[in-house]
């Protein structure tokens, strides 16, 4: 009997429904269209590495501390004599000396324009070799036979346009290296995105490497021993900490890096989509809800011939079941097209992921099927639960929603408790000392108040409405009267609908006072601390001798300073350690282009021996100017140098550490230095800026992979990388105001309903289809104007927080950006209009008599 009762109410309203259905459909799509993707992408890169991976590989030993190689640095060898030492281990068939580097580029000479990715994938030069498991194979043209051949990829070649014969460039930090493409290798498996390009053997050491050494030798067994047995006995026979891995492990640590780099995005988007699920059960509570209160009189006849609480109560559950069911198995389906979707964007970026070849594990289905069901259980289990206490003859005697006006002691208590808790947090969390610190409190003081505003909802609905809709009545006579008076009536329903469009909007609002902060504060240090007309920064390759000199023979140029950055350990007087990056920098950098503010010390002593650290990392370590730190750089050389000066939190460099360049040399040989990755470039006294930036451009247009900017531009580049990040943040929190949309248009569908005698009435005593429809055009604006200020508000006090938070690390400028406000609370009067459309055209055509007859 209860799931005949539930089928048929179910049936019976699918209509209404339907918008519900949909929001958990785009819930659920989201979730498993981000697993399919993510499962997908490392499935891919799991079978490339599979398929080509040697049986074990001998790679050099790792370095001390993990300290990491930078752009443009010679690679970590192994001796050539080692693959003769692996090719002699029992059980090996084939062993080969590999040569494969990541800090080349490849150049079209005839365009000066980079081929391969210039983002996501990387760009790889090697030597060619003849393997068992080569991951390319020889399509067009034949090997390099000289040290004047190139094979080049087939994906990449087709990119560029570039074929047998054609004229291709290697650059890295040795130089430039002229080359022409003997042929055109096509990937045997899935191409995940890389640019491949091979040398013959010799060309590679010398050119990739500067002497007769190999990257990895890999080896290949013959089948009488296992790659555990393998690697074994080839670590008792090299030795010397070299790292051998077996098949397997290559994998593995492969996969796991490939699996890190998805993991923002996955996690980010699976945050997005939890969203969009809360805001999707504000919408399912509220269609529960309405639909209870018109079925008061149903429900009290279901009471009257015997039903029981828990009857009624399993009847609106099982028909939200049937709901989060179908709309979690549809959005399951739906997933395949949201992951399809993310396949090509990731494809546009650099990327190379078949879409055929989707990879649907039963986490997809486990993950949508919970959620979906998960979360419409829950939503309907509040008014399933109202339902319930419905009593039989109150329920007989009364028909339509119960009023809700009268004040809730609870509601309010837990709601004041909680925002001015929440609001208390906030607080805390801007003037906290640590960002650690303030992030923690700014994140629990975010939930609460975001959970604070959605339990005072409904109080402050009667009070907001009432001022926001106090002109109606004035501009637009009866229509915005009752479209005043409609939207206050309901206060619990209005108040779930406008906090599913309020989180939405915060996050838009509290994602731009960020953004717009960030560039503000990135703009006022640049204007305060920079003194250099032009920044230079090199790619892959850094930056070679060749560039500077171009850049110190254009005219109007005074001088050049060059910037090294060295990964570093610092052992600290109390004993610990810790890890920094340290710039080794020229005395003109603090002379004449750069002013850093100094909380202690004096600048100038960088330049006699001393070394310069940030206040942050002072006061975390307990650090004094005349304090001794051991610096121990990567290939084990170490110094000992005294603090000199401390630069100010609101440094450009933030918590860097600074040592002049003779002192870092002193320790550091040449050979063992990291090449420039930046360098500055000062506009002679008197010298046109704009005009020597053409020039300088036009000096450095054979090397694409630098960034050449003057101060307007650097500030253009910095405010283009935040707004790539916000666009994918609206991009992301679209998906929650548009199931914020449909649940308006639901509150408004269902109301019109639950007042069609209301509606017939007003209709008979005079009220015109066009003045009907206004009302409730006007009763949708003023609900989601009310979610918009609220959403603003909380948006404004998380991203004023979040500046205040993170002020010492770079974020000291605090700008609201005024137009997004106001673009935000127009566009939620636009969102009114539109999600009213559909319900105001149905209860203008509405007959009267029909209407005023429904019971």
């Amino acid at each position: 009997m209860l799931l005949r009762t539930s089928l048929r109410s179910f049936f019976a309203h699918k209509g209404r429904m339907a918008l519900s259905l949909i929001a958990v459909v785009l819930s659920v799509a989201f979730v498993s269209g981000t697993l399919v993707f993510s499962d997908t992408a490392t499935s891919t890169f799991s079978k490339l590495f599979a398929a080509t991976a040697s049986d074990i590989s001998v790679q050099p030993p790792k370095p001390a501390d993990d300290q990491e190689q930078q752009a443009g640095d010679k690679p970590a060898t192994v001796p050539a004599a080692l693959a003769q030492q692996v090719a002699s281990v029992p059980g090996v068939k084939t062993a080969v000396g590999q040569v494969m580097v990541g800090n080349a580029i490849l150049v079209n000479p005839a365009t000066n324009k980079l081929v391969g990715p210039t983002s996501g994938a990387p760009t790889l030069v090697g030597n060619w070799t003849d393997t068992p498991r080569n991951p390319v194979r020889i399509t067009s043209g034949h090997v390099p036979q000289n040290s004047g051949e190139l094979v080049l990829d087939a994906d990449t070649a087709k990119k560029a346009a570039l074929g047998v014969g054609d004229k291709i460039r290697v650059d890295n930090a040795a130089g430039r290296h002229p080359y022409t493409i003997a042929g055109i290798a096509t990937f045997t498996t899935t191409n995940p995105g890389a640019a491949l390009a091979f040398l013959d053997t010799a060309t590679a050491q010398q050119v990739l490497l500067g002497e007769q050494a190999y990257t990895s030798v890999e080896a290949f067994g013959d089948g009488s021993r296992s790659n555990d047995q393998l690697k074994a006995d080839a670590l008792a026979k090299v030795g010397g900490g070299f790292q051998v891995k077996t098949a397997a492990e290559q994998k593995d640590e492969n996969t796991k890096a490939i699996g890190s780099g998805l993991d923002f995005m996955k996690y980010a988007m699976l945050g997005f989509a939890g969203i969009s699920l809360i805001v999707g059960g504000f919408l399912i509570i509220n269609t529960f809800s309405m639909l209870v209160a018109q079925r008061t009189r149903e429900i009290g006849l279901l009471r009257a011939i015997g039903g029981s609480r828990r009857q009624v109560n399993g009847s609106v559950l099982v028909e939200a079941l049937i709901l989060g069911v179908l709309g979690s198995t549809l959005g399951v389906a739906a997933g395949l097209g949201v992951a399809f979707g993310l396949i090509k964007l990731m494809n546009a970026i650099g990327m190379d992921l078949d879409a055929s070849d989707l990879e649907i594990g039963p986490d997809v289905f486990v993950a949508g099927y919970a959620v979906g069901i998960l979360i419409t259980v829950v939503a309907a289990w509040i008014p399933a639960r109202r339902a319930s206490r419905i009593a039989p003859m109150a329920a007989l005697r009364d028909h339509g929603t119960p009023a809700e006006a009268r004040s809730n002691l609870v509601r309010t208590v837990l709601g004041v408790l909680l925002t001015g808790g929440g609001a208390g947090l906030l607080v805390l969390a801007g003037t906290a000392d640590k960002a650690g610190t303030g992030g923690q409190l700014l994140g629990l003081g975010l939930l609460l108040t975001l959970i604070g505003f959605v339990v005072l909802g409904p109080l402050l609905a009667t009070v907001v409405i009432k001022v926001l809709g106090a002109l109606l009545p004035a501009l637009f006579g009866p229509s915005g009267k009752l479209a005043q008076r409609n939207a206050m009536r309901n206060p619990r329903r209005t108040g779930a609908t406008a906090a599913a469009l309020m989180i939405g909007l915060a996050l838009v609002i509290g994602s731009s006072v960020f953004s717009s902060s960030a560039v503000s504060s990135a703009s006022a240090q640049i204007d305060k601390s920079v003194g250099v007309d032009y920044i230079i920064r090199g790619g892959q390759t850094g930056v070679t001798a060749e560039m500077i000199d171009a850049v110190k023979r254009t005219p109007g140029i005074d001088h050049v300073t060059t910037e090294k950055d060295l990964d570093a350990r610092f052992q600290l007087p109390d004993g610990t350690t810790a890890r920094a990056g340290i710039a080794a920098v020229p005395p003109a950098f603090f002379t004449t282009d750069f002013r850093l503010p100094v909380k202690s010390g004096a600048v100038e002593s960088i330049g006699r021996g001393s070394l310069g650290i940030g206040e942050g990392f002072a006061t975390d370590h307990h650090l004094n100017v005349g304090d001794s730190i051991t610096v121990h750089y990567a290939g084990g050389h170490t110094q000992v140098l005294p603090v000199g000066v401390v630069f100010a939190k609101d440094s450009l460099y933030g918590d860097a550490s600074f040592v002049d360049f003779a002192t870092m040399a002193e320790a550091v040989p040449a050979a063992d230095q990291p090449v420039d990755r930046t360098f500055y470039a000062k506009a002679a006294s008197g010298a046109d800026v704009g005009r020597t930036l053409t020039a300088l451009q036009d000096a450095l247009q054979q090397y694409p992979q630098l960034t050449v900017k003057d101060q307007a531009g650097y500030k253009e580049l910095v405010q283009s990388q935040v707004n790539t990040l916000l666009y994918l943040i609206y991009g992301l929190v679209g998906l929650s105001i548009t199931v914020a949309v449909l649940g308006v248009v639901n509150t408004l569908a269902l109301s019109v309903v639950e007042r069609t005698r209301e509606i017939g009435l007003l209709r008979a005593i005079g009220i015109s289809r066009r003045q009907l429809r206004r009302m409730i055009r006007l009763e949708s604006v003023v609900i989601a104007l009310f979610g918009a200020v609220l959403g603003t508000g909380l948006g404004l006090a998380w991203g004023v927080t979040a500046q205040r938070v993170l002020r010492d690390q770079g974020l000291g400028t605090l700008s609201v950006p005024t137009t997004t406000i106001v673009v935000t609370l127009v566009s939620s009067v636009v969102i009114g209009l539109v999600a009213a459309l559909v319900p105001a055209f149905r209860a203008g055509r509405m007959n009267v008599l029909a209407a005023i007859a429904t019971d």
